[in-house]
């Protein structure tokens, strides 16, 4: 039986995009205040609704015109039990908003395109503490304890998949890829690097990868890269060495600068987006199995339009 082109996880043939970086464009572009940098209190008004849906119809409209797929997420990132706390959400009221998010997502589907199996649902996991600093490290059945609940909240709304994003340090990865197993929840884990290329516990990428393959019986579909430049860990990618063939995302940064200037940035630095592009094309020329595209922070639509530009003629194929 034939494999059907947008299923999950994505084929060696099949381009995924994904939108950009969601937070920095509501808070210096449309200039919302999102206090701890939380974006599922939208959900809670008609207006906060509109905005996000306002933010991905561009992105799913350029997958759409491209015929490619594109991977939609719920604006989780910060709706787990600690940042809700700060937030005065209680753990339950959280639990129906991880489950609205994932229904919210499902009902812009519908509404944006005819081609329901061309969008997957994402539940998107944040880390427990800062994703900058990997400070107040868990174990792994601390951490698969903690994040379970938001992850059963998007299996039982009807979520396709969830991904860990921002991950800093591997055993909160491995913890959540446990829970998702337990599940049946189909996974990715998202590591980002300072600009060594190392996890900010200091941990290379490869041990992080290998080790959370080894520890979960490889329950990960597959990793990718998230809020980091390019340059910060191109010459870590060779692409000839087993544990690269298992990145199959990308979702960089704008800027070049590093998790501690952004950190205390009080403007946006958008990059050069054309220049982004070129660098995702060199990085699939080396990696062809990279099939998910999109951005973190202060990428735009602008960001996207240039990787497809650089890395995939109209048809959707790899150039």
């Amino acid at each position: 039986m034939t494999r059907h082109r947008f299923a999950f996880p994505p084929s060696d043939d099949a381009i995924f995009l994904t939108d950009g970086g969601l937070e920095t464009t509501l808070v210096f572009v449309e200039g919302l205040d999102l206090p701890c940098f939380a974006a599922f209190p939208l959900l809670r008004s008609v207006e906060g609704r509109g905005r996000l849906e306002r933010y991905f119809e561009p992105y799913i409209r350029t997958a759409m015109e491209r015929d490619v797929g594109f991977i939609l997420d719920t604006p989780t990132w910060r709706a787990n039990a600690d940042w809700g706390a700060k937030l005065n959400v209680s753990p339950e009221d959280l639990i129906v908003m991880n489950g609205d998010a994932v229904r919210w997502a499902l009902s812009l589907r519908d509404r944006l395109s005819d081609e329901r199996d061309r969008i997957l649902i994402n539940g998107v996991v944040g880390p427990r503490g800062d994703g900058y600093r990997a400070d107040a490290q868990m174990t792994v059945e601390e951490a698969q304890a903690y994040h379970a609940p938001q992850l059963e909240a998007f299996r039982d709304a009807g979520g396709d998949m969830v991904s860990a994003i921002t991950m800093n340090y591997a055993e909160e990865a491995i913890g959540i890829a446990r829970a998702a197993k337990a599940l049946s929840m189909p996974v990715v884990i998202s590591f980002t690097v300072e600009t060594d290329g190392r996890l900010a516990s200091g941990e290379t990428l490869r041990s992080a990868i290998e080790r959370t393959d080894r520890e979960t019986g490889e329950a990960t579909a597959y990793y990718m890269i998230n809020c980091a430049h390019p340059t910060h860990f191109d010459d870590i990618l060779s692409g000839r060495e087993e544990w690269t063939r298992r990145i199959r995302g990308l979702r960089a940064n704008a800027s070049v600068k590093s998790h501690a200037e952004l950190d205390e940035s009080t403007e946006l630095d958008p990059g050069d987006p054309v220049d982004l592009g070129r660098h995702y094309r060199r990085l699939r020329e080396r990696m062809p199995q990279i099939s998910v595209l999109g951005g973190c922070c202060g990428t735009d639509h602008r960001h996207i339009a240039a990787i497809c530009e650089a890395c995939m003629p109209p048809s959707g194929r790899s150039a």
